[in-house]
């Protein structure tokens, strides 16, 4: 096969964006992803997998679920500077309002929270 063969048989731009759930640059724009000082953090009452998180965002407190306790003990969080999204719709998780989402890599099992290098203050925007 020729190169141009094989570039013709490549999807088209917008087929790959689609198949790849490739967003773009004004979407990506609308998360406000931001440092967030854990202050106080507790396992729900009920769940084997919630801790309810009080958060420190610099302009105020707020209140984040996160579906971390099997991989994370919530005494340890306490003074931690995790990376959320701070602007996800609030939704009730158990009876408890959640008002974000921490961020979190996970690979075979294992869940690591985002945090910032250096110490960057509560409700630093991440670029």
């Amino acid at each position: 096969m020729r190169i141009g063969e094989r570039f013709r048989t490549l999807p088209k731009l917008e087929q790959l964006r689609e198949s790849m759930g490739i967003v773009n640059i004004e979407d990506f724009q609308k998360l406000d992803i931001r440092v967030a000082k854990v202050l106080k953090a507790e396992q729900l009452k009920g769940s084997n997998k919630l801790i309810q998180l009080t958060l420190d965002l610099g302009q105020g407190q707020r209140t984040v679920v996160a579906g971390i306790a099997e991989t994370h003990k919530a005494e340890q969080l306490v003074g931690k500077n995790l990376i959320i999204l701070a602007n996800l719709a609030p939704r009730k998780l158990m009876g408890v309002t959640s008002e974000g989402m921490v961020l979190a890599a996970e690979q075979g099992g294992s869940v690591y929270l985002l945090t910032a290098d250096g110490n960057p203050p509560a409700g630093a925007k991440v670029l």
